[in-house]
């Protein structure tokens, strides 16, 4: 069993904040009952592939929309920008898929949550694809020019994943988010992200994602049969997952 930072005792919840180190113990059951889930999407995609996703119904599903970087802007000042929408004035959870599981956990860093959830993500650099790591040695993700993040790339990427993974549906119709410099902003920071993992953090992936292999992680839930897109195509198991968690 994972050591969370919301126990109860009797009818009574203690949370301790990773932030300031206090207790608070006073507060009843019922407190935590209601809470805000901040969600935030994969690479370029919006609500859309999650749009499907059942919650439980006493929570408040919060998105988070993709900001576009600034110029020179550090990974760290976006994360900043990217968590303002979260308010801390009271307990929350995050949950992130794919890219969005990697900013929800830096947000975690600065704005600790009861619960982390990721969804077709990763826990650490440890756990990226060779694909990837080969971009991180070689550098390719910084040397592409932006103009290379167009249109007509997207769609020869869709056509291509759609080979590897023909049960899949259309990406371009959750492929929303396609300013070149936010997409090659994107992959270069997810070819440099280095992270330790959190063992808090709770981790869901798909036994046939080609993205995120599951051969290189532990999960702690396992969808059968899930490519990249399980949100969407596998949406009832993940809810089952999901409620069960969030409870």
């Amino acid at each position: 069993m994972k050591t969370e930072y919301l126990q109860r005792k009797n009818n009574t919840y203690i949370f301790i904040s990773k932030l300031s180190g206090r207790f608070f113990s006073s507060l009843p059951f019922f407190y935590f009952s209601h809470m805000k889930i901040y969600i935030v999407s994969g690479l370029g995609a919006d609500f859309k592939v999650l749009e499907k996703l059942k919650f439980p119904g006493q929570h408040e599903v919060v998105f988070i929309d993709w900001l576009i970087p600034r110029r020179n802007e550090s990974f760290a000042k976006y994360i900043e920008r990217m968590a303002d929408k979260v308010d801390t004035s009271e307990p929350f959870f995050l949950l992130g898929y794919s890219f969005g599981g990697i900013i929800v956990q830096e947000i975690n860093k600065i704005k600790p949550a009861v619960k982390v959830i990721i969804i077709g993500s990763i826990k650490s650099d440890k756990e990226k694809s060779r694909l990837i790591k080969i971009g991180k040695v070689t550098k390719i993700p910084k040397a592409l020019p932006t103009g290379f993040f167009n249109e007509r790339t997207t769609h020869i990427y869709t056509f291509v994943r759609k080979i590897f993974d023909p049960k899949n549906p259309r990406l371009l119709q959750y492929f929303r988010v396609r300013d070149p410099y936010y997409l090659k902003w994107s992959i270069e920071r997810i070819s440099e992200w280095k992270f330790d993992e959190n063992p808090e953090v709770i981790q869901i992936l798909g036994d046939k994602d080609i993205v995120f292999p599951i051969k290189n992680s532990k999960p702690d839930y396992i969808i059968k049969g899930g490519t990249h897109l399980f949100p969407a195509t596998k949406h009832k198991e993940l809810s089952i997952i999901l409620n069960d968690i969030l409870k």
